[in-house]
């Protein structure tokens, strides 16, 4: 049975990109230039209320490609996956081809 996150406010799920460890001759590349701050959106909460009582969503929504901070987010483990969860105002933006 496969447990499933939501997060709660203005939480992100994020499951992080990584990039090849090789390129497709086989040559290995270096750690740094294999590292990408970006992941794709996993689940999103509902948001957050203003003073008012108003409710103000998430900028992404599931699906998204984003630009992560280098640091931050607090990592979460589920099954055999590893996700990280953000705050809606830590996510840096969205990416798009």
């Amino acid at each position: 049975m496969a447990k499933r996150l939501i997060p709660t406010l203005n939480r992100i799920l994020i499951e992080k990109i990584t990039a090849p460890a090789k390129t497709s001759a086989g040559i290995l590349l270096p750690e740094k230039s294999s590292k990408l701050n970006s992941g794709k959106v996993v689940a999103v909460g509902p948001g957050l209320h203003d003073k008012t009582g108003n409710l103000i969503p998430t900028a992404v929504k599931e699906g998204d490609t984003v630009l992560l901070p280098e640091y931050g987010g607090t990592q979460v483990k589920l099954g055999e996956k590893e996700f990280h969860l953000y705050r809606d105002e830590d996510i840096l933006g969205t990416l798009h081809d």
